[in-house]
């Protein structure tokens, strides 16, 4: 492989037009992540997803350049039937293929936020193989401020497009988000994909200042044979606030990770997800909560429903630094197995160095309560309808969780979920 990333490397910045400095950085993160390799089970973040292993059973010959990548006649529109018809308003940013097509925020005042679209990526603070890769191979550098004291007026929709002619590609994407003081953001992550058999590897940074809010929601629904690795990694000021929820259902293969540091006063994160799979789809959430100061709060609820072959993971850490007294943090996860051949693993952690805090851990799976569904039975229901009606109702804990009305009833709608449930 060392031969070919290295070729591949070369065409990727003959492409990219790139200055002598940044290809001199993109060189040194090239062979950081040479020398780590992709991430296998040796590896304890990695102990359920052998990412090695599945991108060589699944990807034949993986290439880390494509010219079609580079074609700008294969231009990429929204598809009208992706996001139902009733659709709120919004601010679109559409990323094809790794590059960023379209930035229109219309709904917005453009004096209070500041967009950067370059090739000239920037250097990552995340010291793993991944991280490195992204850095070394990342197509588009989109950065995004929003400047002090502004709350956007719509949400942002960041639709996530691989087209037809992409196969066998490794595709990398950056984005970096600052919200200054007193701002506030609702950022959706929609993934469509009608290529197949890709790695796409993503990478965001936001950083979250005094009194800010940060609403992010990813939506990976359509089915798809590509394999997924989504990196969040969120800084949090004091009282900031940060709703993150993952709707993870789509890719044959997805990994989402977030790593939110908690690093002053009355600071928040909360992140809620659904893991819904069958045939042999594997899904992972990984979260890191690290509490560094004190009076800062944290809650998880990951709720897994698993069918057939598939495989879902949960893997969670809530970390409390020594000098964060009054810390609060909460993190469960629940998963249904609807066959005998599914899989669920969970590895939730604590780890606290202080000694005036409220924590608590826990996971549970299981299958289906039978006594419930006899009872909905009864009552005339068939047998289908009863376990629909139960997993709806075993996912919509986690959907309660979002706070915008809006968002709220989009992921209601995609998963069919009816508001009277």
């Amino acid at each position: 492989m060392t031969k070919q990333i290295k070729n591949d490397f070369v065409k990727v910045v003959k492409n990219l037009n790139l200055t002598k400095e940044n290809i001199d950085l993109r060189k040194k993160n090239l062979d950081k992540f040479i020398n780590l390799g992709f991430p296998n089970k040796k590896e304890e973040n990695w102990k359920f997803s052998d990412l090695n292993q599945i991108i060589s059973s699944n990807i034949k010959d993986l290439k880390f350049f494509n010219k079609e990548l580079f074609n700008k006649k294969n231009k990429i529109s929204i598809p009208k039937n992706i996001l139902p018809s009733k659709l709120f308003e919004h601010n679109k940013i559409i990323i094809a293929n790794g590059f960023v097509e379209i930035i229109d925020f219309k709904h917005e005042d453009l004096n209070k936020i500041k967009i950067t679209n370059t090739v000239e990526n920037l250097p990552s603070d995340t010291n793993h193989s991944l991280a490195y890769l992204n850095s070394a191979f990342s197509t588009n550098y989109l950065k995004i401020v929003i400047k002090k004291n502004y709350s956007l007026n719509k949400p942002v929709i960041l639709y996530n497009i691989t087209n037809e002619k992409i196969s066998s590609t490794n595709i990398n994407q950056r984005l970096d988000v600052i919200l200054e003081e007193n701002s506030a953001l609702n950022l959706i992550n929609f993934f469509t994909d009608f290529s197949g058999n890709n790695f796409i590897n993503i990478y965001h940074d936001f950083k979250v200042g005094k009194d800010s809010i940060l609403k992010n929601y990813k939506i990976d629904n359509k089915e798809n044979s590509n394999i997924k690795y989504f990196y969040n990694d969120i800084d949090l000021h004091q009282n900031s606030l940060v709703e993150n929820f993952i709707l993870s259902c789509g890719s044959k293969f997805i990994k989402n990770e977030i790593n939110c540091n908690l690093k002053e006063q009355y600071a928040s994160a909360f992140v809620s997800g659904i893991i819904n799979l069958s045939n042999s789809q594997q899904h992972e959430i990984k979260t890191n909560i690290n509490h560094l100061e004190q009076n800062t709060k944290s809650y998880q609820l990951i709720k897994s429903v698993l069918n057939e072959n598939s495989k879902g993971i949960f893997q969670g850490k809530i970390f409390v630094n020594s000098r964060a007294q009054k810390t609060d943090g909460y993190q469960l996860s629940k998963a249904i197995l609807l066959n005998k051949n599914a899989e669920f693993d969970a590895k939730p952690e604590l780890e606290i160095y202080a000694d005036d805090v409220k924590c608590s851990h826990g996971s549970t799976s299981g299958s289906l309560d039978e006594n419930s569904v006899f009872y909905l039975m009864s009552r005339g229901l068939s047998n289908n309808e009863a376990k629909k009606l139960l997993i709806n109702g075993f996912m919509l804990d986690a959907i309660e969780k979002i706070t915008d009305i809006e968002i709220k009833k989009l992921i209601k709608e995609i998963m069919g979920i009816s508001e009277w449930i």
